[in-house]
């Protein structure tokens, strides 16, 4: 079954029971957040919300918060869709009569994908030439966010000297009624043809569709290899082409079926202050200058419905969609890097951050000749922190990773650090925006070296550490690889004397968090070390010594996890809000 916009996906979760209407009134402004993230914590359904405060439009929001909902959105679990591109690009590769004609379905879809054109379609069936954008039921979605925010804009935009198309996911700041924020991050195709635009001095066309067919939303929140097109993508995941049709106030070409279309351009050299924004990061990310989006249209189809989301602290609703995005282009890297296996971008750490990569490692250090590769590839390039892991191990799992960590990881010879290299634009972690640093563990077995020895964990270890210092309020150790201690403030200064302690040498890594992370849950323990600190400034080790200019690392690993002052806050719900929808919360879901 296929969708051809938002609407129709909507109306067949209701069908099977995974679609609940809120008629009451409820704020756009913050309210909304606070009832979809309550509603996703306890696995209700999506929300359709009928009576949006000073909207007359109904937002739909948690659509893609399952499993079982990506499912009927795509026909099939995303990884069934990534195998079989996987193992049709292979035999085609290597083309005989009998793989040629096994692949017969997949062949006829390709060839059948090509976008096709049409004179207008349901986005179009209502112009607005006078649009404003206060009529649509934008969320502020946080409480110290600089605004209203559209989350899920399908960017379109086109290379001004080659005509390519991108399409991307980049929230807009709604600054006034004419006119957003486009918040082009680095290494994003939008960005690149903005980029040449302004190398030209032209204004770049732009159409934000709102809504689309769910394999045309799925094609563009993944993180398709430069050139590829999305909607020629989308076509493949759901066996039929995408219709287009020319914009009504712009050149360019625009989904023929979505349920809003925002028409505009974005001007050469002009920037305007974007943010903050509470991100997937679980914190606000910075004000900074970003190019501006100059409205021209809003077209739509009749009784249209606006399409939201809400990220966060993980887990959030981004970790279903982010999940079937990697099932479907993650097996895409095995065709780059034959001794890739498997790769994995953790949710906790808003998929940018933590990367682990399985590989057949065939001689000395192809490991790291791999981790090279995938550091230059694409938006994994923006990857922080990479684990590289040996072929049968599954880097998703994390107790098993750190469990590889713990028996093969030598830092005089598996570290290395990568410093003033691009990173991504929300990690906050780094002195300069967007320039930081990266690092490498190499926890592959080595068939040239014994396994490191295994040291049985001494008893009530975590009462032994918490007796070392006042300031400690709570250990906990993973897989006798990972310790992670909680303090109440000076991390730097703890953490220096504990991985220095003889008696815990026997862990590879050691990490001082925050109290405000939970040490009984693995999400918020990996999300609270991974985005909090910055390769260079917050790793340590026990002993590091000079090799000529090269530093050798050696001991126990240490990282300062807590929250630093300059940092922008986590996320966190006004509790005005919280005790309102308390006040209604049971009466949502009584059967009327």
């Amino acid at each position: 079954m296929t969708f051809p916009a938002l609407k129709e996906f909507v109306l067949a979760l209701e069908r099977i029971g995974e679609l609940k209407r809120i008629t009451r009134p409820v704020n756009s402004a913050l309210e909304i957040t606070e009832v979809a993230t309550r509603a996703f914590r306890e696995q209700k359904p999506s929300l359709l919300f009928e009576n949006v405060i000073g909207s007359r439009f109904p937002l739909a929001i948690n659509v893609y918060g399952t499993e079982k909902r990506i499912e009927l959105a795509l026909g099939c679990h995303p990884e069934e869709i990534g195998e079989k591109l996987v193992s049709f690009v292979e035999r085609i590769f290597t083309p005989t009569l009998s793989s040629l004609w096994s692949e017969r379905k997949m062949i006829r879809r390709i060839v059948r994908s090509k976008p096709k054109y049409v004179r207008s379609g349901i986005s179009q069936e209502v112009v607005n030439a006078n649009p404003d954008l206060s009529e649509l039921p934008v969320q502020v979605c946080w409480p110290k966010d600089g605004g209203r925010f559209i989350t899920q804009g399908q960017v379109f935009t086109y290379d001004p000297e080659t005509h390519n198309r991108n399409v991307g996911m980049y929230r807009m700041q709604v600054f006034d009624e004419k006119s957003t924020g486009m918040h082009w991050q680095i290494q994003r195709g939008g960005g690149f043809h903005y980029h040449k635009a302004e190398e030209l001095n032209q204004n770049l066309e732009v159409a934000v569709a709102l809504g689309t067919a769910p394999s045309l939303f799925f094609a563009t929140i993944s993180a398709l290899p430069e050139g590829i097109d999305e909607l020629l993508f989308a076509a493949i995941i759901q066996g039929s082409k995408i219709e287009i049709t020319k914009g009504k106030t712009i050149s360019i070409e625009v989904p023929a079926k979505a349920e809003f279309i925002l028409e505009g351009i974005v001007e050469p050299n002009e920037r305007r202050l974007e943010g903050p924004f509470g991100d997937h990061f679980g914190h606000y990310s910075l004000v900074a200058p970003f190019p501006v989006f100059h409205l021209k249209a809003i077209t739509h189809r009749k009784n249209p419905v606006y399409p939201a989301t809400v990220v966060g602290i993980p887990p959030m609703e981004d970790k279903y969609v982010g999940e079937a995005s990697q099932y479907l282009i993650a097996p895409l890297v095995r065709i780059l890097f034959h001794e890739v296996k498997n790769i994995w971008a953790y949710y906790e750490t808003g998929f940018n951050i933590l990367l682990v990569a399985s590989v057949d490692v065939r001689y000395k250090k192809e490991a790291l000749k791999t981790a090279f590769g995938i550091l230059g590839m694409g938006q994994l390039s923006l990857t922080k922190c990479l684990i590289l892991v040996s072929k049968e191990v599954d880097p998703k799992n994390w107790r098993a990773v750190l469990r590889e960590v713990r028996d093969n990881f030598q830092p005089q010879n598996d570290f290395l650090i990568l410093p003033n290299v691009p990173i991504d634009t929300l990690d906050f972690t780094s002195a300069t925006m967007e320039l930081g640093s990266k690092i490498v563990l190499d926890a592959t077995r080595k068939s040239y070296r014994e396994p490191n020895a295994r040291q049985e964990q001494a008893p009530n270890v975590d009462e032994f550490i918490c007796s070392l210092d006042r300031r400690i309020l709570d250990v906990r150790v993973f897989e006798n690889s990972l310790v992670i201690v909680k303090v109440s403030r000076d991390g730097k200064e703890i953490l220096k004397s504990l991985i220095s302690h003889p008696k815990l040498q026997i862990f590879p890594m050691l990490a001082v968090v925050s109290d405000d992370i939970d040490l009984d849950s693995d999400e918020n323990v990996i999300w609270g070390i991974f985005t909090r600190f910055d390769c260079s400034r917050d790793i340590m080790f026990s002993d590091r010594e000079f090799l000529g200019t090269v530093p050798c690392y050696r001991g126990v690993l240490g990282i300062d996890a807590t929250w630093k002052e300059e940092y922008p806050e986590p996320l966190t719900m006004d509790e005005a809000i919280v005790h309102r929808v308390d006040d209604y919360w049971d009466d949502l879901w009584k059967i009327s």
